[in-house]
């Protein structure tokens, strides 16, 4: 008997991201490496972070620091796949995000893998923890599951 999670469905996130792999995605075993998925989760997330100016990658007094992370897999993905993302915030913190991500293999309406990741928001310079602004709490919560 198992007591593993069945894949959540793409009605399940609050935003999505679409991302093409890429040929180097794939490993020896014809499809995509583990890691990969991980750098999908990345992509998608601070994609949309800069695209609504919760971050400024080179000049802002802020960054976020991934402190933990987790994939569960369900099917594969492979190049020539799009890959769409899913993203939802599970829990937002004084200084910290807790992001869900459902990667969906082209038109699949089940998660290929789902995983997850917290963001700590801190100084540039100091590399302490500082409190989200409220103009990123606000976008933040709009999508919160």
């Amino acid at each position: 008997m198992s007591d593993r999670n069945k894949p959540s469905a793409r009605g399940d996130y609050r935003l999505f991201r679409t991302i093409q792999t890429r040929w180097m995605d794939n490993d020896i075993y014809g499809h995509m490496n583990n890691v990969v998925h991980y750098s999908l989760f990345d992509t998608a997330v601070n994609g949309w972070l800069v695209e609504n100016g919760l971050i400024d990658l080179r000049n802002g007094q802020n960054v976020f620091f991934v402190v933990e992370t987790g994939c569960r897999y369900y099917s594969e993905l492979a190049f020539p796949d799009l890959v769409t993302a899913g993203i939802r915030v599970a829990k937002l913190g004084t200084s910290s995000v807790s992001y869900e991500i459902g990667l969906f293999r082209n038109d699949e309406k089940q998660a290929a893998a789902e995983g997850f990741f917290v963001h700590v928001h801190v100084d540039r310079k100091t590399r302490k923890p500082t409190p989200l602004s409220p103009e990123s709490r606000l976008a933040l919560e709009v999508i919160s599951g």
